[in-house]
């Protein structure tokens, strides 16, 4: 069984190459998806998580996941790399 890592900004599957986000060296991250990392930066660097989680409910309703995968994605986002210590910066 393969494990397939996700974004740790926005819990996103990156099963290919083409949706993992770039260093500024130009390589890809097995980190961050393109959506929210390009260039080693987060595309939105004053998102915080309550807005990453309305962000994800939206786009995952929008694609007609049922209700228990969507809360299931935001149980998991504040667990996630960017947002676990996020309550520790004010």
């Amino acid at each position: 069984m393969e494990i397939i890592p996700f974004c740790q900004s926005c819990g996103m599957p990156l099963a290919s190459e083409e949706v993992k986000g770039t260093e500024n060296t130009g390589h890809k991250t097995s980190d961050y998806c393109k959506y929210c990392y390009e260039d080693s930066q987060f595309k939105q660097p004053d998102m915080n998580l309550e807005d990453m989680k309305n962000m994800v409910k939206v786009h995952m309703q929008k694609k007609k996941h049922p209700d228990y995968m969507i809360q299931k994605a935001m149980n998991l986002l504040p667990a996630l790399t960017r947002w676990k210590n996020s309550h520790l910066i004010m």
